[in-house]
Parts: structure tokens; sequence; C-alpha cells
């Protein structure tokens, strides 16, 4: 029973609060005495106890002397709950071992000095670079104000998002398919263009067993976005967004009846200005968006600069002619502004696969 060891298990806990926690971190939390684990619990609902205090109240026995591992450092200021390590100071636990340090302002560094000061070791930077990536999102939002954006699309292996007579359903297999409703999941937001609802009129809920559905997001200068889409209509129960550079009162009242909110944004080219649609979406507690634009939103979005991480599943297939790219816009003129992407990840997902890879 090492380090590693007891932080992997943290951050499996960790991973059980996935899409319910936002725009907090996930974060998990064991104990360990005498060589067997007392407590364990992970951060299960935004604005509820944190992983720690809760595998502090969940111990079968005394943790005076303990060992307490958690995935990130201890909150030390007061939130929608105390500080977790008021409550580690108090019942004794002798040593803390840390995933990483809280970029958090408020905290970063200030926990373990903290609990230094009471005579407790403190280890931190045990699987560091796991954990950080665990929190990529929160670490991105806590620091920047803005949402984490993953760009997704499916297409053929010769780059189709339809065939030649437009039919698009369906590229990718049902495992692929099942894995964009987790995704759906896992981000606090979704966002696509008018263009979208009007070709597709699609729900864009999530489809998986006791999944969160996302805030809808889509994007319409004009706001031409029809009132009896399947967006509107499920917008009371369903928190739907519209962002527009439109400032036509009359109109948002007919949106605003059926419980869409109007989020009037700056004009950019006469679109909507995506980095000043982040900034608003962030202000709203929205730290992370799955972009499932078409080609021309895509194309805005990694022009714009808003977009953290493209995620591309490809499928075993091939449509040819001239059908639409998945990113469209007016395109590169120079291979030398080409859009750079890094750490690329390629996951088998039955017949097709996933690519992901960070914006540079």
């Amino acid at each position: 029973m090492n380090h590693e060891d007891m932080m992997r298990y943290a951050m499996e806990l960790a991973e059980k609060g996935l899409g319910k926690i936002n725009p907090n971190p996930m974060v998990g939390a064991v104990i360990v005495k005498n060589g067997k684990i007392i407590g364990k619990g992970y951060h299960e609902k935004y604005g509820e106890l944190h992983a720690e205090r809760l595998a502090i109240l969940r111990c079968e026995e005394d943790v005076r002397g303990a060992t307490l591992y958690v995935t990130l450092e201890p909150c030390c200021h007061y939130g929608k709950t105390p500080p977790c390590t008021d409550i580690i100071i108090s019942t004794g636990i002798k040593k803390v071992v840390i995933g990483t340090l809280d970029p958090n302002p408020h905290v970063n560094g200030k926990g373990v000095e903290i609990l230094q000061q009471h005579g407790i070791e403190v280890i931190y930077e045990v699987l560091g670079d796991e954990c950080r990536k665990q929190n990529e999102v929160f670490f991105h939002y806590i620091l920047d104000k803005k949402p984490y954006v993953v760009m997704k699309y499916a297409m053929t292996l010769d780059g189709k998002i339809a065939t030649v007579t437009g039919q698009s359903k369906w590229i990718t297999g049902e495992k692929s398919r099942r894995k964009v409703h987790e995704s759906r999941h896992r981000y606090s937001g979704i966002m696509v263009g008018v263009s979208t609802v009007i070709k597709d009129n699609p729900m864009l809920n999530c489809r998986i067993k006791d999944g969160v559905n996302p805030t809808r997001i889509i994007c319409d200068s004009n706001l031409r976005t029809p009132l009896e889409s399947n967006i509107v209509a499920t917008a009371s129960d369903i928190s739907t967004i519209i962002a527009t550079t439109c400032s036509d009162n009359e109109k948002y009242k007919l949106y605003e009846e059926k419980g869409v909110k109007i989020l009037t944004v700056a004009s950019l080219e006469d679109r909507v200005d995506l980095n000043d649609l982040m900034s608003k979406l962030g202000e709203l507690k929205i730290d992370s968006i799955l972009l499932e634009g078409g080609g021309e939103l895509n194309f805005s979005a990694l022009k714009s600069g808003i977009v953290n991480k493209v995620q591309v599943y490809i499928a075993p297939k091939i449509f040819g002619g001239a059908a639409k790219s998945p990113v469209g816009g007016l395109g590169i003129e120079d291979i030398n502004d080409s859009i750079i992407l890094k750490n690329q990840n390629i996951i088998s997902i039955g017949e097709d696969i996933c690519i992901e890879s960070e914006v540079v």
C-alpha cells in the first residue's frame, strides 16, 4: 500500500463526481491507519461537503494518527462549506498526501502551509500530472474564468460528415455515440449554431442512465431559432440559452415565455462575438462546453481561439463526393497559419477510433 496506489484509488473515487460538481473540481479522499483504509469520500454534488470532510465523517474508527490521501490540496477558506483544513487539524490526522496544489488563488499553497504550521506532515505532487489532467476543466476555468471548450465532430476516413445527399445518421457506431453522451454528462454546456437547430431540430440532451443534461447554448445572431423547435419546446425542463446580437425586446419575450434565457452579446463581423460569449458564460458558472457545431461555427470557434481540445470520431467508412467538411468557414490561405494541435490521444471505440488533441 504505497502513496501512488492510494492516490490512484482516490482518483477513482473523484471520478464518481463527474458531471455533478461543476464548476467545482472532482476530488477524492482516502484515510489510512495502520495499513488499513478506514474512511473514504468524494465530492458528490456542487455546494455540498468536500471529499476530505466526507471521508473523515464516514470513518469507521478514530482518525487520530492516520494518513489522509486527497487528489487536490485541501481548501482553507470559507465558501459554500467550511475549510477542510479545519477538520483535518481538529481530528488529529498526522500526515496528508496531496495529488496536486489547488490553482485557486484563495488556496494555492496556503492549505499546505496551514497544515504544516499545525505539525502535520504534508507530501504533495503524488501523481500530480494525472491529478491535474483529471481536473483540466477546473484548472482552466479557475484561472481564465471562461469555459473549457471541447470541439467534437464525427467523420469518415475521407473526412466527410455527410453523404452527397446530406445523410449523416449514423456515421459512427453505437459505442461512439454513447461516449458522446458521456461527454454531454461531463461538460456543463453544449453549444451549436442556429443553422444546426433549423436543419436538424436536435434535443441536445444527455441520454444515458442518471446522466445530467448540459445547458444548451445556441449561437443565434439574428434570433432565428424556431419557436416550435425541440430546443425551445423543452426549455422549461432543460436549461437553455440563446446568445444573440439582436436587441429586439419584443422578440426576447417570445422565447423567455417558454423558459429560454436570452443572452445579449457583442457583435463581431455581424456574428456573435465568441470571446464575449465565453466571458459571459463563465460569469454564469458554466465551466465547460462541448461544441457540436457545424463547419462554420467550428471554424469561427477555432479562429477566435476559444477551443481548448478537439475530439474527432472517425468511422471506417468512405463517402466520397464533395460533401461538407467538419471545419468550414473561409479556411486558411497560408499553411504556416494552420491551427496546431498537440498531445494526441488515440482511443479505440468499437469499430471507430477517437482522436483527442489539445489546441496549441
